[in-house]
């Protein structure tokens, strides 16, 4: 039995084998086919932090592919009020065939999975937002970006910094960084990144100046700036972040063919401009199709791990 908690815990092969199976889903489901690969299974999906596209892909993805998917959040169940998680994981996991877990705390999900019976996927902590990465690059190879990549990633250096580290870690690309002064990536990660990185070819960049991150990149991708939890900060990170918006001046300095991505939420005239966004959606909003895709493939792949 496999976990989903961060890209770390998988191999090269296995991220492209779960991205081929979406890929594969994806193109059934676009001539009508729905094959049921897991009909009468259930997901319990654990919101302590909301979402729109993590529900939705989840809960769609789940009835696709001929199971059932139960939201839960922490007023829905005794989780967080009293009963310790182990507790829980051993519960739920005695009654459904895999759990999804949206959280704060990435100890919170990796103490569920140590008592879990069932797989576990991480759908976001504060530390990783690996299903999400998983979208990122199957919508890469979708748009044949894949191939020898350079990437950069201009803002807060998150849980979604840290997922980008894990993926061009496994999969040998170039990755630059871009934070602002005070917002750098967790050291302990980025050792980590650094570390597989000598296997893998991986390059891996960071710095301070988001301008010399995007210059001749293939991909520029960012986030927002103050994420869920951080609302009392928004004003001074706003302020921190001067001169980190991505807008159509700085993609100049990338290729020419160079893509935009977001994995929204967006804030227009914060993160990315409105303009931006614009002349970009048409990618932006496959890759938050492709949270549909990838994740049915990553069901599918987690069950077929357990015989």
């Amino acid at each position: 039995m496999r976990h989903f908690l961060t890209l770390k815990d998988f191999t090269k092969e296995e991220i492209l084998e779960i991205v081929d199976i979406a890929l594969e889903i994806k193109k059934d489901l676009k001539a009508g086919v729905y094959k049921k690969e897991l009909e009468n299974k259930t997901l319990a999906m654990i919101f302590e932090k909301s979402s729109t596209r993590t529900r939705v892909s989840f809960e769609t993805g789940m009835f696709q592919l001929g199971g059932h998917a139960l939201f839960l959040s922490n007023r829905d169940i005794h989780l967080g009020r009293g009963e310790p998680v182990k507790d829980t994981a051993r519960v739920i996991s005695s009654m459904c065939d895999m759990v999804m877990i949206r959280t704060f705390e990435h100890s919170m999900i990796e103490e569920f999975a140590s008592y879990s019976k069932v797989p576990v996927i991480n759908g976001l902590t504060d530390s990783y937002h690996p299903v999400q990465l998983l979208a990122d690059y199957m919508t890469m190879v979708e748009y044949n970006l894949h191939k020898k990549p350079v990437v950069a990633y201009v803002g807060d250096g998150n849980n979604m910094t840290n997922s980008w580290l894990m993926l061009a870690a496994k999969l040998g690309f170039e990755l630059r960084i871009a934070t602002p002064k005070g917002y750098e990536v967790d050291t302990d990660i980025l050792d980590d990144a650094l570390h597989m990185a000598k296997e893998s070819g991986a390059v891996i960049k960071v710095m301070n100046d988001p301008k010399e991150a995007i210059r001749k990149a293939s991909i520029v991708t960012t986030d927002t700036w103050a994420s869920m939890g951080q609302e009392d900060e928004k004003e001074q990170r706003v302020k921190d972040f001067d001169g980190f918006m991505v807008d159509s001046l700085k993609m100049c300095l990338a290729k020419k063919s160079a893509k935009f991505l977001h994995c929204l939420p967006a804030y227009r005239g914060q993160e990315v401009s409105e303009e931006l966004m614009d002349l970009h959606a048409d990618i932006i909003f496959s890759e938050a199709e492709n949270r549909l895709h990838a994740q049915k493939g990553l069901m599918v792949w987690l069950d077929r791990q357990r015989g």
